[in-house]
């Protein structure tokens, strides 16, 4: 785990002693936000992905509600740690936040051996953005249905069938490995260096199946040539109300919790903690935007600081177990 550095560490002590003098929220807040200083919400994919479109109509909105300039920054790179990184690290005075997927916090602690932030000590917890779980895709070229048929395909395929993830490590590894324990399969794992690469050769037919996420395979589904067979959740979803959960198709386990909120670099002053949650409830509340998560295969919906922090860590256990049961190694 890294260190603060000394600029955030005098930030940091200054807000401290003004806390103890009762002029925190007079000294960093009563100004929050600044019409002179953007809101820069950093993103760890590339633009045009899922998740940067969400924090794009967010950001938007956003700007809207709190009557001043909110932009994107896209920093791909690392399975999100390198954006997670650089927030860890900013001044946390509300104008870089992070807008992350539940593997930034809850998995890669667990997946990675150099992970260069602490998900709970370098960080404030705002707001979640929305849920959206995993699924199950499989090409058209696999002749099954269900997830009993395409386990009976692997079964008698044994070695020559592969499943894609975003890459080693990541949320569609670890359920693919899951997978296979839980039914026994042979498959082979191909890792490709994120979602679209993936999806792209699932699309060809070149992989058989994956863990992707919703929005993507909402998107991929439509090309005709790949076909989801269940969702990685406790519950159906509003995008796909026609697909089983595993659990409805007698596999259980297959259902941790997959979402994506925005987060501030440690020690952020209440009343900004506090501004931004409100604005990012009334965007998040908006249905313009709910659609629009909604056709992405998410739903939006706002939490306290509290209830976030809260679910953070819950996610980051229940990972952390299944990590464990599958046996993953650090990479």
């Amino acid at each position: 785990m890294k260190t603060l550095n000394g600029t955030r560490r005098a930030f940091g002590s200054a807000l401290g002693a003004a806390a103890l003098l009762g002029l925190a929220p007079l000294a960093f807040a009563q100004d929050f936000p600044s019409r002179s200083k953007p809101i820069r919400i950093v993103v760890g994919f590339t633009a045009g992905g899922g998740t940067d479109a969400q924090a794009r109509i967010v950001a938007q909105k956003l700007g809207e509600v709190l009557g001043t300039s909110v932009i994107v920054d896209n920093r791909p790179g690392a399975s999100t740690m390198l954006a997670a990184n650089e927030v860890s690290r900013a001044l946390p005075d509300g104008y870089t936040l992070l807008y992350a997927p539940s593997s930034t916090m809850a998995q890669n602690p667990h997946t990675f051996a150099q992970v260069p932030y602490d998900p709970f000590k370098d960080f404030t917890p705002i707001s979640m953005g929305g849920r959206g779980p995993l699924v199950l895709s499989v090409s058209t070229t696999v002749p099954a249905n269900n997830v009993k048929e395409l386990v009976a395909y692997v079964k008698a395929n044994p070695g020559k069938v592969s499943y894609a993830s975003f890459g080693a490590g990541t949320s569609s590894h670890i359920y693919g490995e899951a997978f296979v324990k839980k039914t026994g399969v042979d498959a082979v794992h191909i890792p490709y260096k994120g979602g679209s690469d993936a999806a792209k050769d699932l699309i060809g037919g070149r992989v058989q199946y994956m863990f992707d996420s919703a929005s993507s395979a909402v998107i991929t589904s439509a090309s005709g040539k790949v076909k989801i067979l269940a969702i990685a959740a406790n519950a159906r979803i509003p995008a796909l109300p026609d697909v089983p959960t595993f659990a409805e198709q007698g596999i259980a386990g297959l259902d941790l919790p997959s979402w994506l909120g925005f987060y501030g670099p440690a020690h952020m002053p209440a009343p900004v903690v506090a501004r931004l949650n409100a604005a990012l409830t009334q965007v998040l509340a908006m249905p313009q935007v709910r659609e629009f998560y909604r056709t992405g295969g998410y739903e939006a919906g706002a939490t306290t600081p509290e209830e976030f922090a809260g679910i953070t860590r819950t996610t980051y256990e229940r990972w952390g177990a299944m990590v464990q049961q599958v046996g993953l190694a650090k990479q």
